[in-house]
């Protein structure tokens, strides 16, 4: 990264970062993808046991994930403020904390799922696939939280495309090892969902794999030769473990894990009530959910883009340039949401047939996915706005709120329409809807304080 001027510049800069991230997030995301479409043309028992495991595991994985991804901002405002000499250091301590949350993590999963699981009344073909892929797919927990240390380190200072290379690399390896173990090929048996987790397991592990060779590389090359990596000796002299370190990022990524904890969280919990409404509901709502998020993979990559640059100018203490980025992730949100809107209301229909031939299933998918539409504007005003104070380090008032608009506001609202109205199911999606709204009105204001105090 480097200064700009102008917004010809900055819109340059902003998507040079920007489209290896989407990249990326797309790839991760093609794993759920992949994992509930085979599953869907499985039976409506394998989509319903992916269905109600992803939602048990995304919440949890996803804000430990939030957590290691304070490092971002931190990096990016010592890298513009031209404080590189405390980078090295930093990113050493990530590796103990992020091996001591991935240790946590799992031990908290095999711990608590067993008991669980008997309090979700599900059906016991259904239950069997759920428990049976969140263990799998636990064995990859580690490794991944490891490698996530370091695609923080190389993403803050704008080298995405690194990480993009890596991330598309484990892509067709998890489509090939899902189908194998879903529908049985080379003499072994079909598992079904099962499958899903032991392929992304397999593939989380080759994640780290790859990112230790790509590493390796950095270090012989990129580290050595080219700036600003060639001052760091990230691998060199691992230092003892620096508690006082440790509180200090953990106090950013903390609030950061958090706030994604109560966004997953809500939707895994709103997945959960829909057992409620039979096996059918079930697996259309995850269909939808996963459109939905795969969707939803421009506006989080306009996101994180715009916690490097926005962290990177405020670092410098350039706060126009801040704003100037800022402006531009509105109007490409906007053009997104626009462009989905247009698509979903000519292909909704192939879009579930996609998803799953069941007849019962296709036509509630089909109404899911015009409540999509709605649930994508809010999120392309609430996402870039997250992103913006993330980069100002502002992340305790952003978890409140998230606390607000996500369970004060948006469940109840949701429970309480789908409980008292006709709305049934759909009450859930208006409910969420309002509340990412509400969240982003107050994230707005929030920006605009935060951006007072650096004037």
């Amino acid at each position: 990264m480097k200064q700009t001027f102008g917004y010809q510049a900055k819109a340059r800069q902003f998507f040079v970062v920007l489209l290896p991230i989407f990249i990326t997030q797309l790839s991760l995301m093609a794993t759920g993808f992949f994992n509930t479409v085979m599953a869907g043309h499985i039976s409506q028992q394998d989509l319903a046991g992916v269905a109600v495991g992803v939602n048990l595991f995304m919440p949890f994985f996803g804000s430990f994930l939030g957590i290691i991804s304070g490092l971002t901002p931190t990096i990016s405002q010592l890298y513009g403020g031209g404080k590189q000499d405390k980078i090295g250091f930093i990113v050493k301590q990530g590796f103990y904390w992020a091996l001591a949350l991935g240790v946590g993590f799992v031990s908290l999963g095999w711990l608590t799922v067993p008991y669980i699981l008997p309090l979700l009344n599900l059906e016991p073909r259904v239950e069997y696939i759920t428990s049976h892929y969140l263990m799998f797919l636990s064995l990859g927990i580690i490794p991944i939280f490891i490698s996530s240390v370091l695609r923080n380190f190389i993403d803050a200072h704008g080298y995405t495309r690194l990480t993009m290379c890596v991330t598309m690399c484990t892509v067709p390896t998890n489509i090939t090892l899902n189908y194998i173990f879903m529908y049985g090929l080379f003499g072994l048996p079909a598992f079904g969902g099962i499958g899903a987790g032991i392929g992304s397991a397999v593939t989380l592990t080759l994640n780290l794999i790859l990112n230790i060779i790509v590493d390796l590389i950095l270090n012989i090359i990129v580290v050595s030769r080219m700036h600003p990596f060639k001052d760091y000796h990230v691998f060199r002299h691992l230092p003892g473990i620096h508690l006082a370190e440790w509180k200090k990022q953990l106090g950013v990524g903390i609030p950061i894990g958090a706030t994604m904890f109560c966004e997953q969280s809500i939707f895994g919990a709103v997945g959960l009530f829909m057992t409620a409404y039979g096996t059918a509901i079930v697996a259309a709502h995850q269909a939808a959910m996963n459109f939905t998020t795969i969707v939803y993979m421009v506006p989080l990559a306009v996101s994180m883009t715009l916690t490097i640059l926005v962290g990177y100018e405020v670092g410098a203490k350039r706060l126009a340039d801040a704003r100037q980025y800022i402006k531009l992730s509105r109007y490409l949100t906007f053009f997104n949401v626009g462009t989905l809107a247009l698509f979903l209301t000519q292909f909704r229909d192939e879009i579930a047939a996609l998803y799953t031939s069941s007849a019962e299933v296709q036509p509630i998918l089909s109404v899911f996915l015009i409540y999509a539409v709605f649930m994508q504007f809010a999120d392309s005003i609430n996402a870039p706005l997250q992103g913006a104070l993330r980069g100002f380090k502002d992340v305790h008032v952003t978890f409140m709120l998230a606390v607000l608009s996500f369970w004060i506001i948006g469940l109840p609202l949701g429970w309480g329409l789908a409980k008292y109205t006709d709305m049934g199911p759909y009450g859930y999606w208006i409910g969420l809807i309002a509340g990412i709204v509400i969240g982003a009105v107050c994230l707005e204001v929030r920006l605009r304080q935060v951006q007072k105090k650096y004037l």
